[in-house]
């Protein structure tokens, strides 16, 4: 079974802080009296982000609240750091279109994720599209740049990658453990270099006239096999 990675709500948050669960960042309501909660963050060195009741409620597994706890995954690390955690790391490969980058970081972090990584660098206006397009998913999940070269170097998990070449349907390999899910840009698709060191390729069934699916939906296709795979263990 999957764990979400949200404690939802003031009262449950207090209680996890009191009963010193592992969290690993706190979101509160900058327009509400969170004090007690920000001075026990304080206290125990656990990072605090306000964010306005908009966010709250976009952000809540439960209505509106005025305090949300991230446990389980960090929000933070380098490329080294993320390849040492469990779980599921997703690589963009090649993708350029920012909204498209934010989209995906989205589904990622929403889907239990541990990291995203992307390998074409971006300007610092770019990287603000990403963040505002991912509605700042990007918060709360950790978004590595790097090259291919370093990331299959750093890799120490089977990779996976979903392109037209593959000859398997998701259902049919294992995405669950540790695992580097790769999806790349709609025109140019995975490059080379990364379909050689691949230990599965998949392709997603595509009846349509236009063969190509959107990075989003790609994105989702995959993590949500990997979801229903973990379910049925």
């Amino acid at each position: 079974m999957y764990v979400s990675l949200q404690i939802t709500g003031e009262e449950d948050v207090l209680d996890a802080l009191k009963k010193g669960v592992e969290i690993k960042l706190v979101l509160v309501d900058r327009e509400e009296d969170c004090s007690e909660i920000i001075d026990l963050c304080n206290s125990m060195d656990i990072r605090v982000v306000e964010g306005s009741s908009t966010d709250l409620w976009r952000m809540s597994a439960n209505g509106q609240q005025k305090a949300l706890a991230l446990v389980e995954r960090e929000p933070l690390g380098t490329l080294e750091e993320v390849f040492e955690r469990d779980g599921a790391i997703w690589l963009f490969d090649g993708v350029e279109y920012a909204p498209n980058l934010g989209f995906g970081v989205r589904t990622a972090e929403v889907s239990g994720a541990t990291a995203v990584i992307i390998n074409v660098s971006k300007t610092h206006e770019e990287r603000r599209t990403i963040r505002r397009a991912s509605m700042r998913a990007t918060r709360f999940i950790p978004v590595v740049y790097a090259t291919t070269d370093e990331i299959l170097a750093a890799c120490n998990r089977r990779i996976v990658v979903a392109e037209d070449v593959g000859g398997k349907a998701p259902w049919e390999v294992d995405l669950t453990g540790d695992v580097l899910l790769v999806v790349g840009a709609e025109n140019a698709g995975v490059s080379k270099e990364v379909l050689d060191a691949a230990d599965e390729i998949v392709r997603l069934p595509m009846p349509g006239f236009i063969p190509s699916y959107n990075l989003q939906v790609a994105v989702s296709a995959l993590a949500i096999e990997r979801i229903r795979q973990i379910q049925s263990e």
